[in-house]
């Protein structure tokens, strides 16, 4: 069985993703069972954050073969978007600065009302509930911020910022949540915590795959670091050259 209420099993064998400026990755294998915490791993500029789009269909592979949630990739795309989240990806996910925390949770929240008959007191309601089932999830506590719900983005700390994009995405009660960049510039502390917080929503049944220089020993990891034996003609790129080059091949999905 490829799902659980939450989860879906991420199979692929020998998928890569080429671009106009060669391989963004290639020869990537992953036997991920619903719920499982996935961690990517990588040098900059190997693919990372392009195989995270490629396994949430927003972005197409070049090569290989691969399903997630039982759905083939890349001819199910849409469908798997459907069933997958990203957080934290910059220049396609990213927080808006000036708005508060508030504002960011009751949007995503309108979004995941779209289409469902409810009206006044019901609606609030819903939209209470659904905020804070996300806070929950993404452990992070109103009341630890300077303003509360009130707080802008942009006085967040590292960790809170990441906690209310992982908040953000798990609002959709996705099957595969998608995280980049996870441990970037956090503490030993901090990155303990941001595991822990994944590893609690994989505990759900949800199947979650970050991107991550140090993965505990409990995650599956997988690489996109070039094999030995097989040409990745593509030059080293920053983080952000590769987040860009990845935000330009979703529109070629």
């Amino acid at each position: 069985m490829e799902t659980t209420r939450q989860g879906a099993a991420v199979n692929a064998r020998g998928i890569g993703v080429k671009g106009p400026r060669g391989w963004a990755f290639r020869g990537v294998d992953i036997a991920a069972e619903p719920g499982s915490l996935i961690a990517v791993e990588g040098p900059s500029g190997s693919g990372r954050t392009c195989l995270l789009l490629a396994l949430t269909g927003r972005m197409r592979i070049t090569e290989g073969h691969a399903t997630v949630a039982g759905l083939p990739l890349p001819k199910r795309m849409g469908s798997i978007r459907g069933r997958t989240a990203i957080a934290h990806v910059p220049g396609i996910a990213d927080l808006e600065p000036a708005l508060t925390v508030a504002e960011h949770l009751q949007e995503q929240a309108l979004l995941g009302h779209r289409g469902t008959p409810l009206w006044g007191r019901r609606r609030k309601e819903a939209t209470r509930a659904r905020v804070d089932a996300a806070l929950a999830a993404a452990g992070l506590d109103p009341d630890t911020l300077p303003k509360g719900l009130r707080t802008c983005v942009r006085d967040l700390e590292r960790l809170e910022a990441l906690r209310l994009s992982v908040a953000l995405a798990v609002m959709h009660q996705p099957h595969l949540l998608a995280v980049d960049d996870l441990d970037l510039k956090l503490s030993a502390d901090e990155r303990a915590a941001a595991w822990q917080m994944l590893r609690d929503v994989a505990l759900t049944g949800t199947t979650v795959a970050a991107v991550a220089s140090d993965a505990p020993a409990d995650a599956l990891i997988v690489s996109t670091a070039a094999p030995a034996t097989t040409p990745h003609t593509r030059q080293p790129e920053t983080h952000e050259e590769e987040a860009a080059h990845a935000f330009a091949e979703t529109g070629r999905a």
